[in-house]
């Protein structure tokens, strides 16, 4: 994993400066939480918590370990609950992630996301926004897809509302291609949440 990290830092530039500018104003965010209260929670939501905001939920946490900032804990949600996507899981595998499962039968399965025998796998699987493991409070809500952010003008509870939509992968969705976009989708999130992140990082300094 740690090679496919490096290609995306290597990609910094790739990153348009409209879209670095949403990036800093939610790694200030962090930043702020972090000087303040020495942790930051950022709920990454669309709307079934199916694909994109799980891959965000995820390399968020991965960057801010990556960086070494300790205190940020990373969560995601939806509008309304379904299943965390099988297509996901094998792209996270496809970058280096060991990921088991519980009940894999199951309507709505427990993934267990490892990325680091040094740290405790993330527990993912569908939920909405503010139900429980997630913060009703003091947190960050990115709004990762269209669909969620205009359906949920007001996120109760959070301290910030960023929207950072990602193009859904699922148009790709049992085509030739299925495989190729996620990985897209999967490595763009990735370079953006460790651009994000290294802005944290740097403003610690």
């Amino acid at each position: 994993m740690s090679r496919f990290m490096d290609r995306r830092k290597a990609e910094f530039d790739q990153i348009p400066e409209s879209r670095k500018k949403e990036l800093e104003e939610l790694s200030a965010y962090v930043r702020r939480r972090l000087d303040v209260a020495g942790e930051a929670k950022l709920t990454f939501i669309c709307t079934h918590n199916s694909r994109r905001s799980h891959f965000s939920q995820i390399w968020a946490k991965v960057a801010a370990d990556a960086y070494g900032l300790g205190g940020v804990t990373t969560f995601s949600g939806g509008t309304e609950a379904t299943a965390m996507n099988t297509r996901v899981v094998d792209s996270l595998r496809r970058s280096g992630f060991v990921v088991d499962v519980d009940h894999a039968g199951a309507d709505n399965p427990t993934y267990r996301v490892r990325y680091s025998d040094e740290v405790a796998p993330l527990e993912c699987f569908s939920k909405v926004f503010d139900q429980a493991p997630n913060p009703t409070a003091d947190y960050a809500a990115v709004m990762t897809c269209a669909s969620a952010d205009e359906a949920c003008p007001i996120v109760r509870g959070c301290d910030l509302r960023a929207p950072i939509r990602y193009e859904d992968p699922k148009a790709a969705d049992d085509t030739a291609h299925e495989a190729g976009v996620y990985d897209q989708r999967s490595q763009q999130i990735c370079r953006e949440m460790l651009y994000m992140m290294s802005r944290v990082e740097a403003a610690g300094e």
